[in-house]
């Protein structure tokens, strides 16, 4: 039986013990997660981003949005208060990957969608200062002269019905038009304006 004085000097088996503990520990939090409905089922409301959306969500990944702003309210008063309802796991069914951040420049737009207008958004995009003028984010004008990209929707859609999001053929044939004619700012406003919205309208103007 090895003492723990032996396992300490001995590097190999305590990178193997290690490993081992970890593991087991791993499994035993991470696994039960898969049987639970609350955490792989999508919560009532809650449905796959639409054509314009995901592209508009593409576009917030390729910006580096997620540097600056996270999208997960935590349990906490002085959160709920400001963002609203704390983040639940059966919001996130349909994000692959997950825009949680860890970094909070600017605030969580876990509820962000309609709390502002359109035209707000706009606005804001094209010259942060123009609504808050204390504001450090960038501005992103060139994304209103960048067509919404139509050649992947598809093929995007389609593989993500691989794992489980559902769409009809008819949503996946209807895509290309539903972003004709629109710009990379359109899609990345639809996208803002869908976060949130399955606990219901969030009609209180974040505090930037």
């Amino acid at each position: 039986m090895f003492s723990h004085k032996l396992i300490e000097k001995n590097i190999g088996w305590l990178i193997v013990l290690t490993f081992l503990v970890v593991s087991v520990g791993g499994l035993v939090q991470i696994v039960p997660l898969f049987f639970q409905k609350s955490t792989t089922e999508p919560m009532p409301g809650l449905k796959p981003y639409t054509a314009l959306q995901l592209t508009g969500r593409d576009v917030y990944i390729r910006e580096g949005c997620y540097l600056c702003h996270s999208q997960q309210v935590r349990p906490f008063r002085a959160e709920t208060e400001r963002y609203g309802h704390f983040s639940v796991a059966g919001e996130y069914v349909y994000d692959r990957p997950f825009q949680w951040g860890s970094k909070r420049t600017g605030p969580d737009l876990a509820r962000v969608g309609g709390r502002y207008s359109d035209n707000w958004h706009y606005v804001h995009l094209m010259n942060p200062r123009d609504v808050v003028p204390e504001s450090n984010m960038p501005a992103y004008p060139w994304l209103a002269n960048s067509a919404a990209d139509v050649a992947d929707i598809q093929a995007k859609m389609r593989t993500l019905n691989v794992v489980g999001h559902g769409y009809t053929e008819e949503e996946i044939e209807a895509a290309p038009a539903a972003l004709e004619g629109k710009t990379e700012l359109d899609a990345l406003i639809a996208y803002l304006q869908s976060l949130g919205t399955t606990h219901g309208p969030n009609p209180e103007p974040l505090k930037f």
